[in-house]
């Protein structure tokens, strides 16, 4: 969750701010032939029974699954108890995180907004909201999501939002995020998998402890720049004057095949923008530097060290079953991880490369009844974990172009938990 609002600050990168480094081959990266070449964010916590760390990311899960090793979903699927950031499939936590957005005493952005700033962000969502049509997948459509629909999902009542959110919709509001919105990302379906296959799921976290550092900590004139540049940053796109040369695809290029550095997947993952360049007057500056620090110290590195203490006071509570951990990649790398404080305090985690057999004290655990949607639109998982796998059916597109009334709920569900992860947490 705190993959977009926490891993300090990226998104639409300012015309000066450095070059980034680009995955290879700058295009889509194809399942290697062998296991042992896939990336691996699989890391195991050493005890009778062994418990599992595993590192998402917080995009649809179909643009990553085939190059998640076998050895990671046999974890998963070896695993009674498996743990996320957040409790993905409870109602409450979406509604916690709706309330949590608000201002409070029934104000009104417009009260509370300078005048311009307020206008040129009603001119910036009138412009999204137009242009959604034009951005909107064939599948998107196929499911039922529609432009309306889905700008109403992500912005609807923004006029009530407190600045800080507004800020973080508004960076998580471009074309190619649009594109992806209405999958579950990869977080989530791990928990309505976790769900369907009767498995014991919690969370490490709630709700409020991720939204009070975004609602309390900044004054309101570091809220107001961080609007404001954000608002700069996007009108520069829209004007063609400025191209965002880090984006959700480019880090998915990582995820998959690329480089597992902690910059990317901690510092450039975040929803936040990159306040801090070269262009900005000196006291503009230092404002930028207060918001970044704020919010690694306070959605990166304390949230790591609550994570890890809540990790092993769960350990302690099942010390006979095999646990599954799935956060944010970003929380396992770099500096101060979560798996620095299980170390800190004694437990051996080590690393487990993509080829490496598990080990479990379990009987063969049933098949994993996931299925990825191609973007050929063929569902054919390369790597199987049983020939049962094969039998699933795939979580295909509705056939029929009209709106599914039925899949809205669980689409409003899909996008929500996006943004929250996505504004809450590195990936």
């Amino acid at each position: 969750m705190h993959a977009a609002l926490a891993g300090p600050l990226l998104a639409a990168l300012l015309a000066t701010a450095r070059a980034r480094p680009q995955p290879p081959d700058g295009g889509q990266c194809r399942p290697p032939g062998s296991q042992r070449d896939l990336n691996s964010f699989l890391w195991t916590i050493r005890r009778d029974p062994p418990a599992y760390l595993f590192g998402t990311i917080h995009v649809p899960y179909t643009r990553v699954w085939d190059f998640i090793p076998d050895n990671s979903k046999a974890a998963f699927q070896a695993s009674a108890h498996v743990y996320f950031e957040l409790d993905l499939t409870d109602p409450y936590t979406i509604s916690a995180l709706a309330s949590c957005q608000l201002l409070p005493h029934g104000e009104n952005l417009q009260d509370v907004l300078p005048h311009e700033l307020y206008w040129r962000l009603k001119r910036h969502l009138d412009y999204v909201k137009l242009m959604m049509p034009s951005w909107m997948t064939p599948a998107q459509r196929g499911k039922g999501l529609y432009a309306d629909y889905l700008f109403n999902a992500i912005a609807g009542n923004w006029e009530r939002k407190r600045p800080v959110w507004v800020m973080l919709m508004v960076n998580s509001l471009t074309e190619r995020d649009v594109r992806f919105r209405g999958v579950p990302v990869l977080d989530l379906y791990l928990a309505q998998q976790a769900e369907k296959m009767k498995k014991t799921t919690g969370a490490v976290e709630q709700v409020e402890e991720q939204c009070h550092p975004l609602n309390n900590g900044l004054n309101f004139s570091q809220v107001l720049f961080a609007l404001n540049q954000t608002l700069l940053q996007q009108e520069s796109v829209r004007a063609g004057s400025l191209q965002a040369s880090y984006t959700t695809e480019d880090l998915i290029k990582h995820y998959n095949c690329g480089d597992l550095s902690a910059v990317i997947f901690n510092h450039d993952t975040s929803q936040l923008p990159n306040f801090i360049n070269t262009t900005l007057p000196p006291h503009e500056q230092v404002t930028a530097q207060e918001i970044d620090s704020y919010f690694r110290q306070e959605l990166i590195y304390k949230r790591n060290e609550r994570m890890g203490k809540r990790v092993m006071a769960l350990l302690r509570e099942n010390e006979d079953k095999i646990c599954f951990f799935a956060f944010g990649a970003g929380h396992f790398l770099g500096n101060n991880t979560v798996i620095d404080i299980l170390r800190q305090a004694g437990l051996e985690v080590d690393h487990t490369p993509a080829g490496q057999a598990i080990h479990s004290t379990t009987a063969s655990p049933p098949p994993l009844p996931l299925q990825p949607t191609h973007s050929s639109g063929t569902a054919k998982p390369p790597f199987q974990l049983s020939d049962q796998l094969q039998q699933q059916d795939p979580p295909g597109p509705a056939s029929s172009s009209a709106p599914t009334l039925g899949l809205l709920p669980a689409i409003a569900t899909t996008i929500a938990v996006r943004f929250l992860l996505h504004s809450l947490g590195p990936s």
